[in-house]
């Protein structure tokens, strides 16, 4: 058995979407079918909204805000997690003191293909490579 922990490095943070955060992958060790990245929308602040091919969750895990998908607001805590469909134009509004973190987790059918392709050329469990 394989375990490799990633840690969220808040220094090396990234700006995208108008929020911070830190993507999953490139990640070597993973073979996954799907891609994913932590989340931080500051106070007083906005996600840019935005649509995707892609289907997509959020899992809020600290704080609170609210999201809007294709004009419908709704709160979103900690412990909350979202679906949106592919072509939903969504984005979240923090109008609180503190930070909204979540992780968001995207798929599609080419990354369950590259997927099921990667997979298929691991060797067994007990097998050498």
């Amino acid at each position: 058995m394989t375990m490799e922990i990633r840690s969220l490095n808040r220094g090396e943070l990234t700006f995208e979407y108008e929020l911070f955060t830190q993507r999953l992958m490139p990640w070597p060790l993973l073979n996954a079918p799907f891609e994913g990245c932590w989340s931080i929308v500051e106070p007083g602040t906005s996600s840019r909204p935005h649509d995707h091919h892609e289907y997509e969750i959020w899992i809020a895990a600290k704080g609170a805000a609210e999201i809007e998908a294709d004009g419908v607001r709704r709160p979103f805590v900690a412990g909350d997690i979202v679906h949106f469909t592919p072509g939903t134009v969504h984005y979240a509004i923090n109008d609180s003191d503190s930070n909204l973190e979540f992780y968001s987790i995207w798929w599609d059918t080419e990354l369950a293909t590259a997927f099921t392709e990667r997979h298929s050329r691991q060797p067994a469990a007990g097998e050498q490579e």
